[in-house]
């Protein structure tokens, strides 16, 4: 397996980084610590894709989405055939929302 990250991802995770440093006024050095440990934790998803729980805010859309989690952020991803895409960043203290696939 391998790990693929979107564009939509790349731009939550940008989204989220901002978010964490202007609304919750998180030093960037923490800031740095978290998106290093979202990173490897995404990236360990090739070892075992079915790891995380189906994600229900998007069950709607028929992908099998799932999520993992760490702190407050979800990592949203699906796989197909033999890659696992990372779909989304999303910190769960904003609206539920707001979560793209």
């Amino acid at each position: 397996m391998k790990v693929i990250y979107t564009n939509q991802s790349l731009n939550s995770l940008e989204e989220l980084i901002e978010f964490l440093k202007e609304k919750q006024g998180i030093p960037v050095t923490k800031i740095n610590a978290l998106i290093k440990n979202l990173l490897d934790k995404a990236d360990h998803l090739k070892e075992n894709p079915h790891k995380g729980q189906t994600e229900e805010y998007l069950s709607h859309l028929g992908l099998d989405h799932r999520r993992l989690i760490e702190g407050y952020i979800k990592i949203l991803y699906r796989t197909i055939d033999d890659s696992v895409y990372i779909t989304d960043f999303f910190d769960t203290r904003q609206d539920p929302k707001k979560i793209k696939g």
